[in-house]
């Protein structure tokens, strides 16, 4: 079944940060969200709030000229439904109220000014959305605040709100590094519940902490450039952010153009912040998560039934339906791979089990590439693929495993060196497993329901068999033969067929 978008179904976000006023509209609001725009302005409505009270008058207008085009624009698109939020700036400003009625007006929804709980809220059911079972702490790091949160799982505690967003920050230091860093320090010390995070993972959220991880990809030469579950160890986190601290001393990092002009100013507090939370909580690892806010906010809107869907295999799912030639088969291929896992006795953990129906779902979106690109091309689809509640090296085990099935096992068709060192040896063997078993499944079945269910295995010593329903015998090939023994082997077998 393909899918087919219904506007009415559209929802979007209207988000008007101390920072930025972004817009981004999803197909619906589902466990797995899919963005069909998005759009952001560098306003900078807070950057004048904690010393003058005030929203300045020339952001005011560059945000409201930037809501008549999102109005606009969600006319043009047909969006079913307006959500409309506000942050720190709108919330602090003794002009905010104003604002907020002219944006009203403009927008023709209303707009929540959230709260500084409530926003840390919304960061943390953000997280959950987009991380599978996430463990330590939230920090949103907007314009005008810092948000710091608490999460276990689908467990979330009281958040706490402080002056320390990239734009506050600098306006209350008037621009003075080293005076930001006494503030940041004075503020971050009485945080006791930040303490929590020891040897946790600090899950870090908000557009200046996601600048600072494209530096750090871009300068380690790291192969995949997505931003969301982009990991880095606590200790290189420090010493990255205290290196970035001394480049802005200099200024160097004026001169970084993988990182918009409004926002480079913003780069050296928002490593102090970092710096400073990672001295307070000592977590083992930061994690950077483009859910935030936005997410969390359509995520509480969901069903309790939807919210309890595993985000990951909903993507899957939906890319399936969308890209496969049958959504049905893969379903198929599922059972099947749980029924050679079975009779070989694999030892699978739940992760890995999660990872392998993911990979069998999408085993087949590679189809209307070119024949002799498509191993590359779908490893790089799914690598880059814009979804959350996966790991970095779970896109590449599960990219790897679909392009063994497509590109095959041979050495002249090995995918790049730097992708395969992300990997374990244990996964990546694994995902050699699982590609060969797509390529005995892909080529008995053409990839059409039906086919698979009427094919069993057995193992009998060191044998494993695949037994074919008498009335498949006509499919029965040497090619088959010859792929399922090339799987036996992985698993330590000799391979036959055999006709029932």
């Amino acid at each position: 079944m393909k899918r087919s978008r219904n506007r009415a179904s559209s929802v979007a976000v209207i988000d008007i940060g101390s920072n930025s006023v972004r817009l981004v509209v999803y197909e619906a609001a589902a466990r797995s969200l899919i963005s069909v725009f998005n759009e952001k302005t560098l306003c900078g409505l807070g950057r004048e709030v904690q010393t003058t009270g005030l929203l300045a008058p020339d952001a005011v207008e560059k945000a409201l000229t930037s809501l008549r085009r999102f109005h606009a624009l969600c006319k043009v698109q047909r969006v079913g439904r307006v959500y409309a939020i506000a942050t720190a700036a709108c919330r602090d400003a003794t002009n905010g109220p104003d604002f907020i009625t002219e944006a009203e007006r403009i927008c023709g929804v209303k707009i929540e000014i959230l709260s500084g709980p409530m926003e840390a809220k919304l960061s943390a059911l953000g997280v959950i959305s987009g991380v599978h079972r996430p463990d330590g702490i939230v920090g949103d790091l907007g314009g005008g605040s810092l948000e710091l949160i608490d999460v276990r799982g689908n467990l979330v505690r009281v958040g706490v709100t402080l002056p320390l967003g990239s734009l506050a920050l600098q306006d209350l230091a008037h621009k003075s590094l080293k005076r930001a860093q006494r503030i940041v320090k004075t503020e971050l010390e009485k945080v006791d519940r930040l303490r929590a995070g020891h040897g946790r993972i600090f899950y870090a959220v908000g557009g200046t902490w996601r600048a600072l991880a494209r530096i750090h990809i871009i300068q380690s030469g790291y192969p995949i450039k997505v931003m969301h579950g982009y990991s880095i160890p606590a200790a290189d986190a420090l010493d990255f952010a205290r290196r970035l601290r001394r480049l802005a001393a200099t200024g160097m990092l004026a001169n970084i153009e993988a990182i918009a002009d409004a926002r480079r100013p913003l780069l050296a507090y928002a490593a102090l912040v970092l710096e400073y939370v990672i001295r307070v909580a000592r977590p083992k690892t930061i994690v950077f998560s483009t859910f935030g806010v936005r997410e969390g906010l359509l995520y509480s809107k969901l069903p309790e039934t939807e919210r309890a869907k595993d985000g990951l295999i909903s993507a899957a799912q939906t890319l399936n339906e969308l890209l496969s030639r049958s959504a049905r088969h893969a379903l198929e291929l599922i059972a099947w791979t749980d029924r050679l896992v079975r009779v070989v006795h694999l030892r699978e953990t739940d992760e890995e089990r999660r990872l392998r129906h993911t990979a069998c779902l999408l085993s087949d979106i590679g189809w209307r590439v070119h024949p002799d690109h498509r191993g590359e091309q779908t490893l790089e689809l799914i690598i880059n693929g814009n979804f959350g509640a996966i790991t970095h090296q779970e896109r590449v085990f599960v990219g790897l495993s679909v392009f063994f099935r497509y590109a095959g096992l041979s050495e002249q068709n090995e995918p790049p060196a730097i992708i395969k060192a992300q990997l374990s040896p244990h996964l990546l063997e694994r995902a050699r497993l699982l590609g060969a078993a797509f390529r005995v499944a892909h080529l008995i079945s053409a990839a059409r329901p039906g086919v698979l269910p009427a094919t069993h295995f057995r193992s009998h010593d060191r044998n494993l068999m695949l037994v074919f329903e008498h009335r498949l015998v006509d499919l029965v090939a040497d090619r088959v033969g010859s792929r399922f023994k090339q799987l036996a082997r992985l698993v330590g077998r000799s391979g036959s067929i055999v006709l029932r």
